[in-house]
């Protein structure tokens, strides 16, 4: 049985990975700004206030978890604000930075001492964070800021690797959830998470650092 920490756990994805977490043993520690009746449903541990974009609040959860050991962290908070050229909004983006890229990173920095060698960190991002990828262009604080997050996993899957730690860099797929208006197109958060725990359980120091789709594909950066 693992111990798992999951951030932005009160909706989609990251509530439907706690969900699966607990169904198959694993301890789970749900991450949260503001808790849902969903998530509370679950029965597992729920810490919320957590904001990743304050070094308050991040310094504030660093201390809830003092001698918490983590065999997996997965970083699942995030925001999407469509800008588009006609529209650009800076502050948008500089937000979406703040949320999509910088937090993840300082989340996972702060939390270093509850990660011992042979656990794992998670990067949830996006296809449209891959530049060799962009067909369509449009959307530029969403794809520029998880550009950046595919940076700093591929920075960490470096400097985490002597520590035995290895990171995965995952795009969910388009999925049925409030972020993507539930996208007729999409699949639901069960079929996504399905196959991000199969990434999740497949990641090694060999493989550490690897841009994946939820369904194995490896993804252009």
């Amino acid at each position: 049985m693992a111990t798992y920490l999951v951030t932005g756990a009160n909706r989609g994805i990251g509530l439907e990975y706690c969900r699966q977490l607990q169904q198959r043993g694993d301890t789970v520690i749900a991450a949260c700004r503001t808790s849902s009746p969903e998530l509370e449903a679950l029965g597992i541990q729920i810490e919320t206030q957590v904001d990743i974009t304050s070094d308050t609040a991040v310094a504030d959860f660093k201390q809830r978890l003092a001698g918490q050991s983590l065999d997996g962290l997965i970083n699942n908070a995030g925001m999407i604000d469509r800008v588009t050229l006609e529209d650009l909004n800076i502050e948008s983006i500089r937000r979406q930075y703040e949320v999509n890229a910088i937090g993840p990173l300082r989340l996972t920095h702060a939390l270093l001492p509850n990660l011992p060698s042979g656990s794992k960190v998670i990067l949830m991002t996006s296809r449209m964070g891959s530049i060799g990828d962009n067909t369509s262009g449009s959307s530029y604080g969403y794809r520029m800021s998880k550009v950046a997050l595919c940076m700093a996993g591929k920075s960490l899957s470096h400097d985490l690797k002597p520590k035995g730690i290895a990171v995965a860099i995952l795009h969910p797929g388009l999925v049925q959830t409030r972020m993507t208006r539930f996208n007729a197109k999409g699949i639901t958060p069960e079929q996504s998470v399905n196959g991000l725990l199969e990434r999740i359980d497949q990641l090694t120091l060999d493989n550490t650092g690897t841009f994946w789709h939820a369904n194995g594909e490896v993804l252009p950066w």
